[in-house]
């Protein structure tokens, strides 16, 4: 092996190793990659930069914004309704009607929009039908997997490995060309899910208000400052009820009016009421000290909210927000969202007390009090999906029919060979704003970032791994090892590689890093490549045994109560199915 040979698949290994562990941003992984090979020299500044203007990187930017527009004129919210209506008859068929028109939607759009308006709305119907949500939610998300495998832009992964294909001088993968594997692997997994998976998942995050969900009774109560109360005259963060008993004070309320002013600015008085959070120790000590009255703990309900003007939300940290990573503390919550996080369910695992300063995941729940007046803010916000609120206009307006035909004409130049993918989506997305279906800013808001930076740090990889000759060195050794078992054999591996990769890192990490290998497979055996891609391209959507591997799956995590196995339990045969379908039919529709 060459010296740049061995520097690359150095690389290759800490990327792969960065990526599972999770310390780091993925992003930030894929920005260090891109700079170690451009400073060793195995990439020209050039080749390390092309990433940027690739066009599954120009493609993906695009359909978020095409996806967002949908979301924010309330399209998408149109379908959900009828979804939801279809419950009324029966929960099997709500459910298996649910999980063909999220796929059929995430075909065409990104996915994470979608499950963001139908998380709320199988909550709502989880309370209305006495059926445990997280019996719906994860059916829903894999629909949304399943449906996205379908089509070229339905996931960003089918797009980049495309694009990698054509770099390496294949033909383009067509708009449809999925279809026919992509609606085997659909038909397959929703049978699944309706006869074994979702009589796997444990009955939990059964109805009930927010306060009963997240076990606030225990942990949040008032506190009535009596007169002669030492407290009197004191500003709050000097009085005996911070200073001594050590609680978190959460908001001052005065002639049934929450003051608005910082916390550490109030000037304490008779008969006001302080909503504190702490543990039962801590309230037996309230109980004792003088000055203080406590409100009945029972009596508290989201009416109690409700007559304050308050609202208590339920929020998740949405994908590639800005929380993600940071503390509550660190980001400065009360200060940015003029609101309090009460309580957050972090990884499978409620807590009430004690998250102030641990770091956010993507698809955290986070209980929030929030005034009215500054509801349409948080809701409006990038960094949360509020689950708690369903209330939309869902009827057929001109404006959600227009941003339909914007992109379904996307679809149709795209699938006919116009123009290609990138300039039929950029071609929607200035229609868009031109129509004023969508602002700039709102554009601009819409695309995530950190993915286009993951898609431009890590193309440039693969360019390496081929530049190199790693890719071919890599390959040579995965045919070696299968060559008499035949080529349907290196297809499953494959198949199963990527599989197991794309559970535990980036699913568009894993395309990246395994779509060359199975370029270099192809060119081994003398076979033509497009099975081989075939398998990485539909194993790296394929992410069902864990929580974290794919987006939607992130989304429903806190909010749907579930834990880690719960995921390995109903996604472990789901993943066996899907490879041996893969191996079964891939080399009937995508001959050797």
């Amino acid at each position: 092996m060459s010296p740049e040979m061995i520097a690359v698949l150095l690389i290759l290994l800490a990327a792969a190793i960065l990526f599972v562990l999770e310390k780091i941003p993925a992003e930030l992984t894929a920005m260090i990659v891109l700079a170690a090979l451009v400073a060793s020299s195995i990439l020209t500044v050039e080749e390390g930069l092309s990433g940027f203007g690739n066009q599954a990187t120009v493609t993906v930017g695009a359909m978020f914004v095409l996806s967002a527009a949908l979301k924010r004129t309330g399209a998408v919210a149109v379908v959900g309704a009828f979804a939801s209506r279809l419950f009324r008859f029966n929960f099997w068929v709500g459910l298996l009607s649910t999980m063909l028109l999220v796929g059929a939607l995430s075909a065409f759009i990104n996915n994470t929009p979608v499950m963001a308006i139908f998380i709320p709305i199988m909550l709502r119907v989880g309370i209305a039908s006495n059926h445990s949500p997280a019996r719906m939610l994860m059916p829903v998300s894999f629909a949304s997997i399943f449906g996205g495998a379908c089509t070229l832009i339905g996931t960003s992964t089918n797009i980049l490995v495309s694009s990698i294909a054509v770099q390496r001088g294949l033909a383009p993968v067509g708009m449809f060309e999925f279809a026919s594997m992509g609606l085997v692997f659909f038909a397959a997994g929703t049978l699944y899910m309706m006869a074994f998976g979702v009589r796997a998942i444990p009955d939990r995050a059964c109805c009930g208000g927010l306060v009963e969900k997240y076990s606030m009774k225990q942990y949040l109560t008032d506190v009535v400052l009596l007169p002669g109360s030492p407290s009197l005259g004191m500003r709050l963060p000097e009085s005996p009820i911070v200073s001594k008993l050590d609680i978190d004070v959460l908001d001052v309320i005065r002639n049934k009016r929450r003051l608005l002013r910082p916390l550490s600015g109030i000037v304490l008085e008779a008969e006001d009421i302080l909503r504190v959070r702490c543990d039962i120790e801590q309230i037996r000590k309230l109980q004792e000290s003088d000055g203080f009255r406590l409100k009945a703990r029972p009596d508290l309900a989201e009416g109690d909210f409700d007559a304050e003007q308050l609202l208590l939300v339920e929020a998740i940290v949405a994908p590639g927000s800005s929380l993600a990573g940071h503390s509550i503390r660190s980001v400065r919550f009360r200060n940015r969202f003029q609101a309090n996080a009460l309580a957050v369910r972090h990884r499978g695992q409620l807590y009430n007390l004690g998250f102030r300063e641990m770091p956010l995941d993507a698809g955290d729940a986070v209980l929030v009090e929030v005034r009215q007046e500054n509801y349409e803010a948080l809701k409006n916000d990038d960094a949360f999906v509020i689950v708690s609120d369903v209330i939309q206009e869902n009827t057929v307006t001109p404006r959600r029919l227009t941003v339909f035909a914007v992109v379904a004409g996307v679809v149709t130049v795209a699938a006919l060979g116009i123009l290609p993918i990138a300039v039929a989506a950029i071609g929607g997305c200035l229609l868009l704003v031109l129509l004023r279906l969508i602002s700039v800013e709102e554009a601009l808001q819409a695309v995530d970032w950190r993915i286009l930076l993951l898609l431009a740090g890590m193309i440039p990889l693969g360019v390496a791994m081929d530049k190199t000759g790693a890719a071919a060195l890599l390959a040579h050794g995965l045919v070696g090892l299968l060559r008499g078992l035949g080529p349907v054999a290196v297809v499953a591996a494959l198949f199963l590689l990527t599989s197991l990769l794309t559970n535990i890192m980036s699913n568009n990490a894993t395309a990246v890093l395994l779509t060359p290998l199975a370029i270099g497979a192809a060119l081994d055996l003398g076979l033509d490549a497009r099975p081989f891609i075939m398998a990485v391209a539909f194993a790296a959507s394929a992410s069902f045994m864990t929580p974290i591997g794919y987006q939607t799956n992130a989304m429903i995590y806190g909010v749907g109560q579930y834990r880690f196995a719960d995921f390995i339990r109903v996604g472990t045969p789901l993943s066996l199915l899907f490879w041996i379908l893969a191996a079964i039919f891939i080399p009937v529709f995508y001959p050797f």
